[in-house]
């Protein structure tokens, strides 16, 4: 005998409404905070005075109501739920039900400390149970009771829903834009995130606590900082900052999130090789925003490692000014990590800490044991509290380092006189894309106390650095530009130098496509047309890379807006 004849999850409906028909509108993927419709068709009448239908949603191998992973709720809207109980769901009948013939609408709420992943829903009427549908659930950034809370609409357009941004590198004097593809709507990003948090080494330890812990933002983003990484078990990208790339691609390959943790995913959760801070950065920022949580790609220039946690960068110099090799701290060029938006009480009631806050997926020291670091509050990195979680004296470091030049005697006894203390070098340009355009904003007061300066130089990456004054690439797309229309990209490209480039070949990112290409003498140049067809609408970036014998990984990139 078959109580429940059909479930209609209103998928489609439900998707657009929560933010989510990027990513699926077949699969129920909703955000926490808000309610999502459900109907029901029973196989016989649905009497409100007498019967009751008890609903049931579980997350995790071992859900538990005081762990807010299970949750039990009554239709109509009658409290099941023990004293102790967290994260209650509850439902609603909506008008337009029709019980008398077995049809209920609902209208069900999941709270917004609910912990975010893959949830199965059942229901139990007159002793027969079903299960009725598997979904996901995320953060909200739309609902003002949910910790990732951003009030601004252009802000949630871009630090969640927007797929194509911009990351910095370079040096000195020299800033260069580089277009990344985060790609966090792309198939199957759902999945393969989630599956990410259930292989971080907290969850072996004690999987009941870590799935409820996934209610927080501030732990759901220290899971991804320490799993991005390959420094522990099962990380999904492992770095490299040597010339022997054998066995993967240099950093500089990568363009975009997509391809790196489909490779991951796909090979039984191999570590992808290779990446360097702006890779890491770019596929964490990826996960968050598909997670829910507002990310923004953050560049320091002249960036600080304090390996001894003195918050000084400590050089040693002999009497014949030769360098010591006594100390491990460095300033490099540049650095990359990711912001997340979230509230912070755990460090503050009053919202004092709430907002941006620095997590570091590049394996630099370990923070409690794994690698990974953040979330550190930017308001308490500006105010020097260096007292406060997670690694905020480690980021201020990175950021307001004094760069300290020490003397050290010769005599037996090696004392040390300080010479001369550098309190400028360190933490200059701090950048991240504009919101809503691709010009580049200044971050370097919201992290300390001076403001720094530099005019953003357009350039296509590291490798390129010696070409600065050429324009190598053209692109230019023709054709409808309209979802599900074929629409060409056009591609030229020019050798620069007096020899011949061998080996060449171009890959386009989002398409999947490797193109062999011939020779190509000094002077000369090729033309590549290649037909695509977006199933996405909106402005999206079409990234190039183009390799050969003498240079790797040229990029270039055009925008292309993809009308419905």
């Amino acid at each position: 005998f078959v109580v429940f004849r059909l479930v209609d999850l209103h998928s489609d409906t439900n998707n657009n409404e929560h933010h989510t028909s990027e990513i699926s509108v077949t699969e129920l993927i909703v955000r926490r905070g808000q309610a999502f419709k459900l109907t029901l068709k029973l196989s016989q009448p649905f009497n409100l005075g007498f019967d009751q239908l008890i609903m049931t949603v579980v997350t995790g191998w071992y859900p538990s109501e005081d762990l807010g992973t299970k949750s039990r709720f009554g239709v109509p809207g009658r409290s099941l739920h023990s004293a102790s109980a967290k994260a209650v769901w509850k439902a609603e009948l909506q008008r337009g039900s029709s019980p008398e013939t077995g049809v209920l609408v609902l209208i069900v709420s999941p709270p917004a400390d609910a912990p975010i992943g893959e949830y199965t829903l059942s229901a139990s009427f007159k002793d027969k149970e079903k299960v009725l549908a598997n979904f996901s659930v995320l953060f909200n950034p739309w609902s003002s009771d949910d910790w990732v809370f951003l009030p601004k609409e252009e802000e949630r357009r871009e630090y969640v829903l927007n797929e194509q941004g911009i990351i910095y590198r370079g040096g000195g004097d020299y800033i260069s834009p580089m277009f990344w593809d985060f790609g966090q709507f792309e198939q199957g990003m759902v999945k393969i995130c989630l599956k990410m948090l259930d292989l971080n080494v907290k969850y072996w330890l004690n999987p009941a606590d870590d799935v409820s812990a996934r209610c927080s933002p501030i732990y759901v983003s220290r899971v991804v900082s320490a799993m991005i990484n390959s420094s522990d078990e099962g990380g999904v990208v492992m770095g490299n900052w040597g010339n022997d790339y054998s066995g993967g691609f240099p950093p500089t390959y990568w363009s975009g999130s997509y391809a790196i943790l489909k490779q991951w995913y796909n090979s039984y959760y191999r570590s992808v090789r290779y990446g360097q801070c702006w890779v890491f950065a770019g596929v964490m920022c990826s996960v968050m925003r598909l997670l829910g949580i507002p990310c923004r790609v953050v560049s320091n220039f002249q960036s600080a490692h304090d390996t001894n946690k003195n918050l000084t960068i400590d050089n040693y110099f002999d009497n014949n000014g030769a360098m010591e090799r006594e100390s491990k701290d460095s300033i490099w060029n540049f650095h990359v990590w990711v912001e997340g938006w979230m509230r912070r009480p755990d460090l503050a009631k009053d919202g004092k800490y709430d907002g941006w806050q620095v997590v570091d997926p590049t394996p630099q020291e370990r923070s409690e044991g794994l690698f990974c670091c953040g979330p550190a509050s930017v308001t308490a990195i500006r105010n020097g509290e260096v007292d406060l979680k997670y690694d905020v004296p480690f980021v201020f470091a990175e950021v307001n380092a004094d760069s300290v030049y020490w003397l050290v005697s010769i005599e037996s006894d090696g004392s040390r006189t300080k010479i001369f203390s550098d309190t400028e070098t360190v933490g200059q340009n701090i950048s991240t894309k504009a919101v809503g355009s691709y010009k580049r904003v200044d971050l370097t007061n919201t992290y300390k106390h001076r403001e720094g300066g530099l005019t953003c130089m357009d350039s296509r990456g590291r490798s390129v650095y010696f070409f600065s004054g050429l324009r190598l690439f053209v692109m230019q797309v023709s054709g409808g530009s309209k979802v599900n229309q074929e629409l060409t990209a056009e591609v030229v490209f020019t050798n620069p130098i007096d020899e011949t480039l061998s080996d060449c070949s171009m890959s386009l990112s989002g398409s999947g496509l490797m193109i062999g290409l011939p020779n190509l003498r000094p002077n000369c140049r090729f033309r590549v047309a290649v037909v695509l067809v977006p199933y996405k609408t909106g402005e999206r970036s079409l990234l190039v890379n183009f390799s050969c014998s003498s240079f790797k990984d040229i990029k270039s990139s055009c925008i292309v807006n993809i009308k419905p």
